[in-house]
């Protein structure tokens, strides 16, 4: 990530010194993330509830965005960013094929007058393609949950990913306390601005050339210790559901309080949350701000899926099997 980030942004910051810590230095950091809070755009703000940034597709009929009629999304300008090919063998109504690197451009075209809906294949490359909506002007664009797969079977990618995996694992704990947040340093870089404005634009246009976001839950759970991981619920799930052995709890991610600090200044770090949406969302903010962060595909869906279910916790079950158009 921090490669994909050198042309706009340079590095400058040292490991942590855990025996003899330096005092938290921001540098330009500041600048951004002060600029950030100052116009709501500290994650929290960005999330918001799930309902304001990510959406089922449920037909209209039924509360929801789909039209019953046609299957079309009339509420919403529809971007689709999976490739060409894919998007060619089937696609909602009236969607547009974007690459995920020219979402700021498309968007800027299509105009304001109705939100963006971001699909994907899973929903969770849809996650890093909203928040640099988001984070652009663009304040209601949501991501359609657990992308084409939701929306018929011939695109599912889900119900292969979901495991049990973890059920009896010994690197998986429950009942068992976090470790104590750790205190760090603030990614320290260098830019060629001191606006914020210029640094936000640089940094998400950034995130979006970053191909290598995301590692696999199996691989995380093999090694656990291996690895910085922070589970990203509330502190009940966490103790109930379980987590990777070792992971830290870290239920809020803000810049208020300088929370972010406890995550490591420029080593890799996982998130992981349910379904790998939310974490694809607040990785994508995260490598905005300089982190060298990391999400868990598909979460704990591809671990314990069934106690996720069974606690009533987001969980995949089936497709809609709704109609699709086929470009010739």
């Amino acid at each position: 990530m921090i490669a994909m980030l050198a042309t706009v942004i340079v590095f400058t910051g040292c490991k942590d010194d855990d025996d003899d810590p330096a005092p938290v230095e921001k540098g330009n950091f500041a600048t951004l993330s002060e600029y950030m809070v100052n116009n709501d755009l500290d994650l929290p703000t960005l999330l918001g509830t799930p309902s304001k940034w990510v959406v089922a597709p449920e037909l209209i009929s039924k509360g929801g965005i789909v039209d019953p009629t046609d299957h079309s999304i009339p509420g919403y300008h529809v971007f689709d960013i999976r490739s060409a090919e894919h998007f060619a063998q089937g696609h909602i109504k009236d969607a547009i094929n974007v690459a995920l690197t020219d979402v700021l451009t498309k968007a800027a075209e299509v105009g304001t007058d109705k939100p963006i809906l971001m699909v994907c294949y899973s929903g969770q490359t849809a996650g890093r393609a909203t928040m640099a909506l988001r984070l652009s002007g663009f304040a209601d664009a949501q991501v359609m949950k657990f992308g084409m797969s939701y929306w018929h079977t011939d695109f599912d990618k889900w119900t292969a990913k979901i495991s049990d995996v973890a059920d009896g694992n010994s690197n998986w704990e429950i009942d068992v306390a976090s470790p104590g947040l750790p205190l760090n340093d603030f990614p320290a870089w260098e830019t060629t601005s001191t606006d914020g404005a210029t640094i936000l634009a640089d940094a998400v246009t950034a995130m979006l050339s970053v191909s290598d976001w995301g590692n696999q839950s199996a691989d995380i759970l093999a090694d656990p210790l291996a690895h910085n991981i922070y589970n990203y619920w509330d502190e009940a799930t966490y103790m109930s559901i379980g987590h990777y052995k070792g992971a830290y709890l870290n239920s809020v991610i803000s810049l208020e309080n300088d929370l972010v600090s406890n995550f490591p200044q420029e080593d890799e770090f996982n998130v992981y949350c349910y379904t790998g949406q939310t974490s694809s969302f607040a990785v994508a903010w995260l490598h905005v701000l300089g982190y060298n962060a990391q999400s868990i595909y598909y979460g704990v869906n591809s671990l314990r899926h069934t106690a996720l279910d069974e606690a009533g916790k987001p969980a995949w079950h089936h497709s809609k099997d709704y109609p699709y158009v086929a470009s010739k």
